[in-house]
């Protein structure tokens, strides 16, 4: 089925919907996203009603639009609704669950070299508590994960395949759902880091196949920092051990019996913010009714654009390889460290980020890379925006040693 794609109008309107657009450039949004105008006022306005009436009493009161929450998060991504549980953000979801996982000395965990830093130091703790091998995946010339390589590197102790579908220091997309497929044949638990892809790119965990989901709410979804989620298979949940037990984890029976809930609210416990949550279900609300479809045809043609727009200006390198990209554009800028890329934009009101080396340590390693620069685009972001970056970033090449050749943006 053909994706419609967005009209000017519709564009302006989206950006008329979010205040931070008129003061400034933003492409952090795999930092976190400008929040749309709706998603701030659902959190003010519930924490006023908390002030005038009281806590618990604007809980009860909200009570059906809070668990809204839940069914909007199943939509989304299209799990059960006792399959998702809410977080304060992707790094305490994954860790809820990795943790969780009865780990044995021996035990195999396999990964590609794109993980984050939290999930590498998870995989070395375990090294260190429980004696489990790391087996890393290295990406081909092209950029590309070996899947060939991935299931070769399966033996009877793999425990564990952890992906992180897209880095946080490159615009890679790894093929979780071929990935899923080797794991269910090889019936080995499946994990996915997937806090840099839920809000950009259509997300299905039945066609992943994956038995762990992590997300984070500030990123490309556009929700309020300080949330995220956890999707647990349901058939999986039994098999993670829950570290804290609160009366929502769990039931009392009696003075000496307990029964844990039956759904994944489990890795929850009772005391959370509920303004946050309200956010992060208007925040997925808004992103249904656009369209995650949508979204993703807008952010790959922005990121495209941006990418030919950076490889034709001397002294810049775009580091991006692989089959599929998405949104994160990574660079350098020669003579200049990416620290200081990030201040001289900021200073012109353009938002950009660092990739330190650390976030993504074993991919950066293997570039040898030290930082990269990252702009990261959405829906919401202009040709128009991404000519003023660019404008920016020829004023600082100028700098470099390179010879300088003017370029004529398009």
């Amino acid at each position: 089925m053909e994706i419609r794609a967005f009209g000017e109008k519709e564009i302006q309107k989206f950006r008329a919907e979010t205040k931070g657009t008129s003061e400034r450039i933003h492409f952090n949004n795999a930092g976190a996203s400008m929040p749309p105008d709706i998603v701030v006022e659902t959190v003010i306005e519930y924490l006023r009603e908390e002030a005038m009436f009281g806590g618990y009493e604007t809980e009860y009161a909200n009570r059906e639009r809070l668990e809204n929450v839940y069914d909007l998060i199943a939509r989304l991504i299209h799990a059960g609704k006792d399959e998702v549980a809410i977080t304060e953000n992707a790094s305490m979801a994954w860790g809820l669950a990795f943790n969780g996982i009865d780990f044995k000395k021996g035990d195999v965990v396999i990964t590609s070299e794109m993980e984050y830093v939290t999930n590498l130091l998870g995989f070395l703790n375990a090294k260190k508590e429980h004696g489990i091998e790391i087996r890393v995946i290295p990406n081909d010339e092209k950029g590309n994960i070996s899947l060939t390589t991935l299931e070769e590197a399966i033996t009877d102790n793999t425990k564990l395949i952890a992906i992180t579908h897209i880095a946080s220091t490159s615009g890679t997309v790894v093929p979780v759902m071929e990935i899923g497929k080797i794991a269910r044949k090889r019936n080995i638990l499946y994990l996915v880091d997937a806090c840099q892809t839920v809000g950009q790119i259509p997300i299905n965990v039945q066609e992943i196949g994956c038995d762990i989901l992590s997300v984070n709410g500030r990123k490309f979804l556009r929700a309020p920092r300080g949330t995220g989620f956890l999707y647990v298979r349901k058939e999986v949940q039994d098999k993670l051990k829950i570290f804290f037990l609160d009366g929502f984890t769990a039931k009392l029976i009696n003075e000496n019996e307990f029964k844990i809930r039956n759904d994944a609210r489990r890795f929850e416990v009772y005391e959370k913010n509920r303004a946050l949550a309200l956010g992060l279900g208007k925040a997925i609300e808004y992103a249904l009714e656009i369209g995650v479809g949508r979204i993703w045809q807008r952010v790959q043609f922005l990121a495209n654009h941006l990418r030919k727009q950076l490889e034709a200006i001397p002294g810049i390198t775009v580091h991006d390889k692989g089959d599929q990209l998405c949104g994160i554009v990574t660079f350098s800028v020669a003579g200049i460290e990416s620290p200081q890329v990030k201040l001289e934009l900021a200073a012109k009101k353009i938002n950009v980020s660092v990739g330190a080396a650390e976030s993504t340590l074993i991919y950066m390693n293997r570039n040898h890379l030290g930082s990269v620069a990252r702009a990261s685009v959405h829906y919401y972001n202009t040709e128009e925006e991404i000519k003023s970056l660019c404008e920016a970033l020829e004023s600082l090449a100028k700098r470099s040693t390179f010879p300088f050749i003017p370029y004529s943006f398009k």
